[in-house]
């Protein structure tokens, strides 16, 4: 059977794809870092506002500002525009207000990634150990 998607979904979805292409072709500013990722889109029952989420590699900050939060910021104030080009790619009736937030996840699962990596290579060298032991 066919899986139900909410309107909202359908339009977080779309949202995502439309704003990943306008993010990586319109936006120029020099501050906004790196390669910029969207990864979710989270669309308010009513269509009005939208969570927009997003992860940030590389890129360098500047004058000791946070590099990610210098995205967050940059990408919150071209808002409108981004807003504005999506109604012009979009046959919305509203096009919701956009809101940018910085996607932990990423970085948080490559960490978990990491801790067992460690875990199983030292379990490695224990199993390694005490079987030289016994010979």
């Amino acid at each position: 059977m066919a899986k139900e998607f909410s309107r909202a979904q359908r339009i977080g979805d779309q949202i995502q794809r439309e704003l990943a292409q306008l993010i990586r072709m319109e936006i120029k500013d020099p501050r906004l870092g790196g390669l910029v990722t969207v990864t979710a889109v989270e669309v308010s029952r009513d269509s009005s506002h939208a969570k927009v989420f997003v992860t940030v590699m590389g890129g360098e900050p500047q004058e000791g500002v946070d590099g990610v939060a210098q995205s967050i910021k940059v990408l919150n104030d071209a808002s409108g525009f981004l807003r504005m080009q999506l109604g012009k790619a979009m046959k919305l009736r509203s096009v919701p207000n956009l809101r940018f937030h910085y996607d932990a996840s990423v970085i948080r699962g490559a960490e978990l990634s990491a801790l067992i990596e460690r875990a199983v290579s030292q379990d490695r060298q224990h199993g390694d150990e005490s079987t030289e032991s016994e010979e």
